[in-house]
């Protein structure tokens, strides 16, 4: 939605990103009934009041009145997600952007009652976790993806189109970084619920892994990290940097292993 505790994220998403996406998807028709939970209804009165303001207030034909809420309004509830998952219809769909530790409950809560389910990344934080919601989804016969957005991207498309051309891997290095305060912005889940390996960066994993599906595969990777500013500014341990070196074998050449180097930073 754009909202945190303060009010407007001063990010360059204070409009927010689901909900306006999802808005502007019903007014062209794509979907219909929306809905949205969260856990605290405390906040509900100043969550409406901002997407009014930053959306129904600036785009034509958004309306963002138009979408129900759990829990109710002054009401605390960690598990609201169950009556709203209840409140909707086998075939309909969940998009959750949540803590990273919630994504598991949440979503195999949704594929029981016959959702399909797209989650932000990560999915969930463990092998173990990924295994058991992808035996969850085949088993209810629903989809359940990760939104890598940059998979639908044009220009991205097009470069993993290209990549084949180039011939076996040789190399590969990708490097984000963020301001200090988008900290604020996920203060709540910092170094709790999450960390910057989730949100800086993975796309860019993400991107290289789908263009060497089936010309290579990753043999090891080692990671570091350092801290020190964020866990200060959090108040919690949490990492300024994570720094990815995965050693990959090319699978159509002559056997020798290539080097990657991924780095992610948060600043």
């Amino acid at each position: 939605t754009g909202f945190t505790g303060s009010g407007a994220s001063d990010s360059d998403k204070s409009t927010g990103v689901v909900a306006l996406v999802m808005l502007d998807l019903r007014r062209r028709g794509k979907v219909g009934r929306l809905g949205m939970c969260g856990t605290d209804g405390r906040k509900l009165p100043a969550i409406r009041a901002h997407m009014k303001a930053a959306l129904g207030d600036v785009y034509s034909g958004i309306d963002p009145s138009c979408i129900e809420t759990w829990p109710p309004d002054g009401v605390v509830d960690r598990e609201a997600y169950v009556a709203a998952a209840d409140a909707f219809a086998p075939g309909d769909v969940a998009v959750i952007f949540t803590p990273d530790d919630t994504h598991g409950p949440i979503a195999r809560a949704c594929l029981a009652r016959g959702m399909h389910v797209l989650l932000t990344k990560p999915p969930v934080k463990t092998l173990e976790e990924h295994r058991s919601l992808a035996a969850a989804a085949a088993d209810a016969g629903r989809l359940c993806a990760v939104e890598v957005h940059k998979r639908y991207d044009p220009i991205y498309r097009d470069a993993r189109d290209r990549v084949p051309s180039l011939g076996a891997f040789s190399y590969f290095t990708a490097h984000m970084s963020q301001p200090k305060h988008q900290l604020d912005t996920f203060k709540a889940w910092a170094g709790k619920s999450s960390d910057i390996s989730y949100y800086l960066n993975s796309h860019h994993v993400d991107f290289h892994e789908w263009c060497l599906r089936g010309r290579a595969r990753p043999e090891a990777v080692t990671a570091l990290a350092s801290d020190g500013v964020a866990s200060e500014r959090v108040g919690r341990p949490c990492e300024d940097t994570i720094t990815l070196a995965v050693r990959w074998r090319n699978k159509l050449e002559p056997p020798a292993l290539q080097e990657e180097n991924q780095g992610r930073e948060g600043r």
